[in-house]
């Protein structure tokens, strides 16, 4: 096992961080980092925003989930997904006289676009998470920064096709957290297939989430399935960001 396959290996997300700031020659190489992840067309179809503001990281805090840890973390990346530079780099190149000239209809950008862009985002967003992890710094996942679209278009004075994929805190781990046993992953039979894909049968399933299992579940759950459900799919926050993203794709496609 080499050094970044041992950095993979043992990632796991932090939430308590120590009370040490990020040299800001640190802060620049996890943002390069990310900038060197793979593109689609070398487009870079995203943009990164440094949150270093207090009162918006506590405004972070309520709009996410009420989640503290976030208001605590040394540094808070946004990852958007940005199809509006390019956009705007089109129209100041007058691509409306060229498409007159091609008999071609003006194209905006539409929902392929914005998966693209989402695409872009998330894979500079784990780059910069392994550039970090190797550094010694954890991070932490927020995928709560797509509920509330509203607000964070707001907040973050985003144009029309930008989109906010995802949110990424980083620190120094403390003690406890970096000891804190890795959480298991399913087998890779369960995930891994070959040239087709393949689904499961009740058994499976049981198989394969078997050691999820629990002797008690909360509220009215008598199963791990029932559990899941109302914790995670039909919550709250996920109806919210069912909603949010929906306005989300209803603003991007929408011309103007």
């Amino acid at each position: 096992m080499n050094e970044t396959i041992a950095v993979i290996q043992n990632r796991r997300s932090v939430r308590a961080f120590q009370d040490k700031s990020i040299d800001r020659d640190i802060v620049d190489l996890i943002v390069n980092s990310a900038m060197r992840a793979p593109t689609a067309g070398n487009m870079m179809l995203y943009s990164i925003i440094e949150v270093d503001d207090q009162a918006m990281k506590e405004q972070l805090v309520q709009s996410c989930d009420n989640q503290p840890f976030i208001a605590k973390a040394p540094l808070v990346l946004l990852f958007l997904a940005d199809y509006q530079r390019w956009f705007d780099f089109f129209i100041a190149s007058d691509v409306k006289s060229y498409c007159e000239a091609e008999g071609k209809e003006l194209r905006f950008p539409g929902e392929g676009d914005l998966l693209l862009a989402c695409c872009d985002a998330l894979i500079a967003a784990q780059t910069a998470v392994i550039a970090a992890e190797s550094l010694g710094i954890g991070s932490c996942y927020i995928g709560d920064i797509m509920e509330n679209y509203e607000q964070h278009k707001e907040l973050f004075d985003l144009p029309q096709h930008v989109f906010p994929i995802t949110l990424l805190c980083f620190g120094y781990p403390k003690p406890a957290a970096a000891a804190r046993e890795l959480t298991p992953r399913f087998p890779q039979e369960y995930i891994h297939f070959k040239n087709t894909y393949r689904r499961f049968d009740k058994a499976a399933l049981d198989k394969m989430f078997e050691s999820r299992q629990r002797q008690h579940y909360p509220g009215n759950a008598t199963n791990l399935g029932q559990a899941y459900y109302a914790r995670k799919f039909s919550a709250d926050f996920t109806i919210e960001m069912t909603r949010s993203v929906k306005a989300a794709i209803q603003a991007w496609i929408a011309h103007k």
